[in-house]
């Protein structure tokens, strides 16, 4: 008995992924804009961070949009293996260059004893994307476990990252706000 997805099951699986992938660019480009413009406007290495890093979860989700439309349900198991691969390549580069980002800024606040400035708008931003980004990195680990793609599972733990910082976020502004930890 084969495991492999009927036809109308991998269109349904592909629509899906595509339909999870441009809600991540739209989602996380809002996030970028908002975090990153009111993070410089109060002085918030925090915020700008978050900010950065929605930036990097934007290049993962793009590559995997290249990789969805490149290789589309019906393509050849050689379309979709070469595609695959490059998009793998291009999420595991954004795990990098997250790591690096995080690194930078996690030293540079250290070592100047910059602490988060107190911010509704982070407050505010850090709660949506803890209620979003779980839910959206649970579908997109659902699906890319249903069509056997690795790539989209590996964006997937992107975006759990991205659900991480976002309750960092939260507890850094809320400890700082609250107690003056930072």
């Amino acid at each position: 008995m084969s495991t492999a997805p009927t036809a109308a099951r991998r269109e349904e699986l592909h629509r899906r992924g595509l339909w999870l992938e441009w809600f991540t660019v739209a989602w996380n480009v809002v996030e970028a804009v908002v975090a990153i413009g009111v993070g410089l406007a109060v002085g918030s290495v925090a915020l700008v961070g978050f900010g950065v890093d929605s930036g990097i979860e934007v290049i993962s989700a793009v590559a995997l949009l290249w990789r969805l439309y490149r290789a589309g349900p019906n393509a050849s198991a050689e379309e979709q293996g070469d595609a695959e691969r490059k998009a793998l390549y291009l999420v595991a580069a954004t795990f990098f260059l997250l790591a690096a980002y995080i690194l930078y800024e996690a030293v540079g606040a250290l070592l100047s004893g910059d602490g988060p400035e107190t911010s509704r708008v982070a407050l505010v931003l850090s709660v949506l994307s803890i209620l979003i980004m779980p839910t959206l990195a649970y579908f997109k680990g659902r699906t890319g476990r249903a069509m056997g793609s690795r790539a989209l599972v590996a964006d997937s733990v992107e975006t759990w990252v991205c659900a991480y910082l976002s309750v960092a976020l939260l507890a850094a502004v809320g400890l700082n706000a609250a107690f003056g930890w930072w």
